[in-house]
């Protein structure tokens, strides 16, 4: 099995570390790493959670309109959507990817997602965590916004 590398998310539930799978999707692999290393994920927040489905970060805006400036292109692969797997979100444009991330909360509502957007990693540990912030939503709020946005902390690469 290979070694990935793996970046800590402290967030304010508690740490999430994923691997990334830079053998199937090195692209996307760099420039997770490399948006961590800049501190581009600090501070940012779980802006779109939507039950049995996913958590999505990594927007700068807060409202899933937010990127680094540039894009990453598609780099499908086989890797089933399954809990705890790590995938870029993009815009209708399979080439859109850039610093949204989201993490699949089960199987059966991801599936559909399996070779139309970039699985990259998966959580190794804290997957309790992911469910924390998942149960975060509040009734009665938006489809898919949590009342108040669960935060990420800090990113950190501990393996490269």
């Amino acid at each position: 099995m290979p070694e990935y590398p793996q970046v800590e998310l402290d967030t304010e539930f508690g740490t999430i570390t994923v691997e990334l799978w830079n053998d199937v999707a090195p692209n996307h692999a760099a420039n997770f790493i490399k948006l961590a290393e800049q501190g581009f994920y600090d501070g940012l927040t779980f802006h779109r959670i939507v039950p049995q489905f996913v958590i999505q970060g990594g927007c700068p805006r807060g409202d899933g309109t937010g990127g680094p400036g540039w894009t990453v292109n598609a780099e499908f692969n086989d890797r089933k959507h399954e809990k705890g797997v790590l995938s870029m979100a993009r815009s209708s444009d399979p080439n859109s990817a850039g610093s949204q991330f989201f993490i699949c909360l089960g199987r059966e509502h991801c599936k559909h997602l399996d070779g139309q957007y970039t699985a990259f990693g998966a959580v190794v540990d804290g997957i309790e965590v992911v469910d924390q912030i998942a149960a975060t939503r509040s009734a009665g709020q938006e489809e898919g916004r949590s009342g108040k946005a669960p935060r990420i902390n800090a990113a950190k690469v501990i393996k490269r």
